[in-house]
């Protein structure tokens, strides 16, 4: 059951990621497929996964909205309070950035260059809502090469009020100045670059210079 938990944590099994079977988790964790099924059992009474008649077991959000939830609807209400959660976004992802640059593992480099690449493509094909989709990506896959169960937590539940509830972000910000696309784009290759080429303290400049850039803009429109 901890070890069910601590792939859920990390970021292995995501939200609504389908497990393994049981005859693979139990030869994965040489346990037998009875110890497998009652910690399913468990941590589905938690909440953590939820079987599905005949379509196997499923991650749930529960994780991710533990902190979200009830906190979304004050995060768009009071615009004070979006203005405190940014200021910590600085602080989360400048220090998520430096730790990925530490630790991130070949295939976390992969994931991240690929996400880049796809970041790129969209940029040069004027897909506004595609390169949205991938910044999002692009800051989830960071995260996770922090490789702290922490970080990504409250990189997941921050970040996920922020996209919900502050339109400016992500394709907000795009489509209300085209001009945003080109500066996020440098922004995140330096990003990107620094993190791969394991350079710490530069990819956290790098992303603090980022969420600066976005900081300004929610004030400057007031939203």
């Amino acid at each position: 059951m901890r070890r069910i938990e601590t792939a859920l944590l990390d970021g292995t099994w995501p939200p609504g990621t389908r497990l393994p079977a049981e005859r693979v988790l139990a030869g994965q964790y040489e346990v037998a497929r009875n110890t497998v099924r009652e910690a399913i059992q468990r941590l589905a009474a938690r909440g953590l996964l939820q079987s599905r008649r005949g379509a196997g077991v499923y991650a749930t959000d529960q994780l991710r909205a533990g902190i979200a939830s009830p906190w979304g609807q004050l995060v768009a209400d009071h615009p004070a309070l979006r203005d405190d959660i940014l200021e910590f976004r600085r602080v989360l992802e400048g220090a998520t950035a430096y730790f990925a640059a530490l630790r991130a593992d070949a295939a976390d480099v992969k994931r991240i260059r690929a996400l880049m690449a796809e970041l790129e493509r969209a940029r040069a094909a004027d897909d506004k809502q595609a390169e949205a989709d991938a910044d999002a990506q692009l800051h989830d896959a960071i995260a996770q090469a922090s490789h702290n169960t922490m970080f990504l937590h409250l990189h997941t539940s921050v970040i996920g009020m922020l996209r919900e509830h502050i339109t400016i972000n992500g394709t907000g910000l795009r489509e209300q100045d085209d001009g945003a696309s080109d500066l996020l784009l440098l922004q995140h290759r330096t990003l990107c670059d620094a993190i791969c080429a394991r350079r710490p303290e530069e990819a956290r400049t790098a992303m603090q210079t980022h969420i600066d850039f976005v900081r300004s803009r929610v004030e400057q429109d007031g939203a």
